[in-house]
């Protein structure tokens, strides 16, 4: 029981009155959630993020169930309801020298080529929500992948310095002096005609985790090194040093010590690492080194409407536009994720 002298009504022996016990406080994660979820901008873009991923999620609901249509089979042949009349999904061109076939465009009926088609006669909102399927599993996996390797290395690093800690650093001084996507590029055409093969571990050529591990492995340095340099600053903090002093072993304290010290560095990384690999993937998919047929994302997805932008410019730019929607929401998302674990940014932003 705590007192507090000059209160009204205290004691006039002591001057002192009991005050009975706070409640007990919250933890740190406690509170900083607590401040993630006041914060609107935060919330209202990871809502975004999630509504975004339950529509992709549902793909084969809506390609069954709705659209009654294979959003992988070519349909060049087929035809579709529009205004009550039955009219091909592939028509003959009307423009220029009349060459070639022209998709049917938006028709804005969930049940019939929603979005149009494109020119293998494909339901583009089927293959739209499937793609973000790819898109997103690709930007997350390879984004947990990348923190996962990164703190490892980082904490290696940063802790045992000397011999160890110049070898990291220069390995990952290799690969950050390489321009990101020329190494991308590089490490997609050698994966992509060989495939991946560590020990007893091996994955195709065209599996869809070749360009995650290529992903993951080129964003390494980009986490790994503000990681060690937050290793390097803590062993030299009282805590590590009376831990060492005790006869605390190594692995003990970087795992007890070091390692819920970064993690909420790592936590900040990874909504910020997901927009960034996604948008990574959605290039190379571009430039046909990402994912490979019959899967398709949303960047298979804009090379796909390329050809068609003057004529059915929605093919290319709603698969654009959700990238883009993603990837700023992420962001938003990361930063509200920064602010509330850091009290550094909290203070600076007048919270």
């Amino acid at each position: 029981m705590a007192v507090v002298a000059g209160l009204p009504g205290a004691p006039e022996s002591g001057g002192t009155v009991a005050v009975p016990p706070a409640a007990g406080t919250s933890g740190p994660w406690r509170n900083s959630l607590t401040q993630l979820t006041r914060n609107r901008a935060a919330m209202a873009a990871a809502a975004v993020f999630v509504l975004i991923v339950l529509a992709c999620v549902a793909a084969p609901l809506y390609a069954h169930q709705i659209a009654h249509t294979d959003a992988f089979r070519s349909n060049i042949s087929g035809s579709t309801v529009v205004d009550g009349r039955t009219v091909p999904v592939l028509r003959p061109s009307s423009t220029g020298l009349q060459l070639g076939v022209t998709p049917i465009g938006p028709t804005w009926d969930p049940g019939h080529y929603f979005l149009g088609a494109d020119n293998q006669g494909r339901d583009v909102m089927a293959r739209l929500l499937y793609a973000g399927r790819n898109s997103l599993f690709i930007g997350l996996t390879s984004a947990v992948l990348c923190c996962l390797i990164a703190t490892l290395v980082g904490v290696v690093a940063g802790y045992a310095g000397g011999l160890v800690d110049a070898i990291l650093s220069r390995v990952l001084d290799v690969v950050w002096a390489f321009p990101v996507y020329l190494l991308a590029i590089c490490l997609s055409v050698v994966l992509l005609t060989s495939g991946v093969h560590i020990g007893p571990v091996g994955v195709d050529a065209g599996s869809i985790w070749v360009p995650i591990f290529i992903i993951a492995v080129i964003y390494v340095p980009y986490v790994a090194r503000p990681v060690r340099g937050k290793v390097i600053a803590l062993r030299h903090r009282d805590f590590i040093q009376a831990a060492i002093g005790i006869g605390a072993t190594d692995r003990r304290i970087m795992r007890r010590e070091i390692l819920p010290n970064v993690t909420p560095t790592v936590i900040v990384f990874l909504p910020l690492m997901t927009a960034l690999n996604m948008l990574t993937e959605s290039a190379l998919s571009f430039l046909s080194v990402g994912v490979q047929p019959p899967d398709a994302s949303w960047g298979t997805i804009i090379n796909d409407g390329l050809g068609l932008l003057y004529t059915r410019p929605a093919v290319a730019l709603v698969p654009g536009l959700l990238i883009a929607v993603t990837a700023v929401a992420l962001n938003i998302f990361g930063d509200g994720v920064r602010d509330a674990l850091d009290p550094g940014a909290r203070l600076r932003g007048g919270v």
